[in-house]
């Protein structure tokens, strides 16, 4: 070894360094894939030219407009094809591109805009009035609005504010883009859902984005040319950057706007989609669909599923339909999905009940992640004995900068060298990892510890049950008890005492919840259930 101690003249140059970018992906893709279709959504296709043309139109807008390198511009759009183009363009502009989710009350995108600065907000024109109330309400300067009418959905341009095809007009379509000079340069910012006090300013770098792109088709099997469905809204880590991945396979982005199960197997069918993510949610939309909703088609669809813990009998009744799933787990903070469910071909033979339960783990780290394991308080590896719990700890390149304007919150999530989830989980001696719970939501009931994860997925073997979800109940005897809060399938009705009883004979007693009410849910954007919502009921 003693020959590379001399490395005179091995430095880094513009021939053999590049900052990785995802930006790097549509440059390369226009003219790689210059006439396959890169965007759809209803009537409107755009080829990779097309689509590389509207996004250096887009940049050099901005660009115009004074956006700055460094600048936050934001977006409060649907899954539509300006969203898309922002993902590329607002970079290529050299700028931070900050996805708000559009179901945020009018005062907390208030908090949003001052917190990052936005210079620019690109807002569909269904969210216009709230977002022009939220700039009211600032502090500081009010950012330039540009308004995106969808025609195609119904919503029609209100006017007030600069249209997005007029901005676009003022861009030159051969825009030199402004790439980063660092790969640790920020490319996005993401707020965190804020379900307890403000919501927290996530960063993303261009190197943890591109390495997530690249080891996502790894993962997920994909070969060249998919088309791929947005049910993950792209405010949502940045759809867990599939949009930025598409043009590295000359693949096809089909927008949804409105995520049903008419418009899911309507895709499929017509568009001949062969991939999407989405949480269980989704994956219920589509087992308990009516039959006007359904669309017969051909081929095996591949589908993400994540934000929450499926339950083993969703994934034994979808798996029957076409679609092939997959457990992917991960937050805002790891810009997406980082662990996934890799299939062993031993559990082929396994019974359908037992498969689907080893389908519901979070599974081992993504081959661009470090390092993704359960410790204890003490930051100790627990044992891998499918019983002993710790929080799933997270090292890797595809983890955030941190969070915007807090460096207390930042040290704390970094503490001992691994970004700290906050999720319980249990480890198989395979070192699949498998949540059991949000602390938040372990319920403690007479000093034993409830997962209502499991709670939750004996409930949903039930006939009756679209979903379902478990939350502590103050108790005068136990301190607290499970609650189950079930919403249910079209048509069916709700027996409290009979649903007890079901989960009797699949839990311990003390597991099983000592009241079912029975109502929609309420969810988050993602499909989440809001269980911080559920609780209130007790207060």
């Amino acid at each position: 070894m003693g020959w590379m101690k001399d490395e005179t003249g091995l430095d880094k140059t513009p021939a053999n360094y590049v900052p990785l970018t995802p930006l790097s992906h549509l440059a390369r893709a226009a003219s790689v894939f210059a006439d396959r279709e890169a965007l759809v959504y209803g009537d409107m296709r755009l080829t990779y030219t097309q689509y590389h043309a509207r996004v250096s139109q887009l940049a050099s807008a901005l660009v115009q407009a004074g956006v700055k390198p460094g600048d936050v511009v934001a977006t409060l759009l649907p899954n539509i094809p300006a969203q898309a183009e922002a993902h590329f363009g607002v970079p290529a502009a050299g700028a931070v591109l900050n996805t708000i989710n559009i179901r945020l009350d009018v005062d907390t995108i208030a908090y949003i805009f001052d917190h990052g600065g936005a210079s620019v907000v690109i807002c569909d024109s269904q969210f216009l009035p709230v977002c022009m109330q939220a700039i009211d309400l600032m502090e500081g300067d009010a950012p330039l609005v540009v308004e995106v009418p969808d025609p195609q959905a119904g919503v029609p341009e209100i006017g007030e504010q600069i249209d997005y095809e007029t901005f676009l007009a003022a861009g030159d379509p051969v825009f030199p883009w402004i790439m980063p000079e660092d790969e640790w340069e920020s490319l996005a910012l993401n707020y965190t859902s804020g379900t307890t006090g403000r919501p927290k300013g996530v960063v993303y770098h261009h190197r943890g984005a591109y390495l997530m792109t690249m080891g996502t088709p790894v993962t997920w099997r994909m070969t060249l040319h998919p088309i791929f469905l947005t049910i993950v809204p792209l405010f949502h880590c940045n759809g867990w950057n599939h949009t930025w991945m598409m043009p590295m396979l000359g693949g096809t982005v089909v927008c949804c706007r409105d995520v049903s199960a008419a418009a899911i197997y309507d895709a499929i069918a017509d568009e001949g989609v062969t991939h999407f993510g989405g949480a269980p949610i989704v994956l219920n939309l589509l087992v308990n669909a009516k039959d006007n909703e359904r669309r017969d088609f051909d081929h095996l669809v591949e589908v993400f599923t994540a934000g929450a813990p499926p339950a083993p009998a969703t994934l034994a009744a979808i798996g029957k339909l076409g679609f092939n799933v997959q457990q992917v787990y991960g937050l805002t903070e790891t810009y997406g999905h980082v662990t996934e469910c890799l299939w062993n071909d031993a559990w082929d033979d396994l019974p359908a009940d037992e498969q689907a339960a080893i389908k519901a783990r979070q599974g081992v780290a993504f081959p661009h992640m470090e390092d993704i394991t359960v410790m204890s308080e003490a930051m100790e590896q627990v044992a891998m004995d499918g019983k002993t719990q710790g929080e799933i700890v997270i090292r890797g390149n595809s983890v955030m900068k941190g969070y915007l304007k807090n460096p207390a919150a930042t040290a704390k999530a970094f503490a001992g060298g691994y970004f700290h989830s906050e999720d319980l989980a249990i480890q198989h001696s395979d070192g699949s990892i498998q949540i059991a719970d949000r602390a938040k939501d372990i319920i403690i009931s007479g000093g034993e510890n409830i997962s209502s994860v499991e709670v939750e997925g004996a409930l949903m073997g039930h006939a009756d049950v679209m979903l379902c979800a478990v939350v502590a109940m103050p108790d005068d005897k136990w301190g607290e008890v499970p609650c189950a809060f079930v919403e249910l399938k079209e048509g069916h009705d709700g027996d409290e005492a009979a649903m007890i009883a079901f989960t009797r004979e699949r839990l311990a007693g003390f597991k099983c919840p000592k009241k079912v009410v029975f109502g929609e849910l309420p969810k988050t954007s993602t499909g989440k259930i809001q269980k911080f919502e559920l609780r209130k009921s007790f207060k």
